[in-house]
């Protein structure tokens, strides 16, 4: 999975959920994808799936059926019944009746491993476009989105940070999809491994928890220029770390 494959475009960065619990699996799947423009986030079962959604707006589930707990067709189950997002089963059981069972329950496309690269691509693309409807629509998540937090603002579709006073921060490759994964996880309490995991998922971050922690520094300077500047990233001891404001998105 080393090359991008040249296929019509789509809209810049629709964001992919892969819930996967293998984890060389889930790495190579996200790898492939983030090469071919996409914006991808891991999980590594319901809870986590569960998680990520709930902080960020998803273009795509790829959803394996075999994962500890529950499995990926109660988890199809339940999020068609909260939500219209396109997805895709991904298994190694192969059998019609598993694959109607997911068709049955709310999957639209189901894809059996061992699958090639392109077959992979093609589907996901394909089903990205029929979701974008006739009138090519844009799907939720994939036009601009501007997040709020502190009077801050974030352009998703620019990749820009503005302070409150709309001057533009600059911000490298790996300050902004860690500062993303913060706010689509806005409150929360988010120990390093969670952050390097979110972080690595995307574009450009490539890190180790101790970059993490020198990447949180840099955030703060940039967020947090003065002593009496608010408090922006707290240091959870022992824990992680937290963005402590609300987030509000606009598109």
């Amino acid at each position: 999975m080393a090359n991008p494959i040249s296929t019509d475009a789509l809209p810049h960065e629709a964001h992919i959920l892969v819930v996967e619990d293998d984890g060389e699996m889930r790495t190579l799947i996200q790898k492939f994808l983030r090469q071919n423009g996409f914006r991808v986030t891991g999980a590594r079962d319901g809870r986590e799936m569960w998680e990520v959604l709930a902080g960020a707006p998803v273009d795509l589930v790829l959803l394996d059926v075999m994962l500890p707990g529950a499995s990926g067709l109660d988890l199809c189950r339940a999020l068609r019944a909260k939500s219209g997002v396109p997805i895709i089963m991904v298994t190694a059981r192969g059998e019609e009746t598993d694959r109607v069972l997911g068709l049955e329950l709310g999957a639209d496309d189901y894809i059996p491993k061992p699958f090639g690269r392109a077959e992979l691509l093609a589907r996901v693309r394909a089903l990205l476009r029929r979701s974008r409807g006739e009138a090519g629509e844009p799907v939720a998540g994939m036009a601009g989105e501007r997040i709020v937090f502190a009077d801050w603002t974030l352009d998703t579709r620019r990749r820009e940070l503005s302070a409150p006073d709309g001057t533009a921060v600059d911000l490298s490759g790996g300050e902004y999809d860690l500062l993303l994964a913060f706010c689509e996880h806005a409150q929360r309490v988010l120990s390093r491994d969670r952050l390097l995991d979110l972080a690595r998922n995307r574009m450009a971050f490539n890190g180790t928890e101790r970059s993490v922690d020198v990447m949180v520094s840099r955030l703060r300077r940039k967020l947090e220029p003065t002593d009496d500047s608010p408090s922006i990233i707290k240091t959870v001891r022992g824990a992680g770390y937290m963005l402590v404001p609300t987030v509000k998105r606009a598109t």
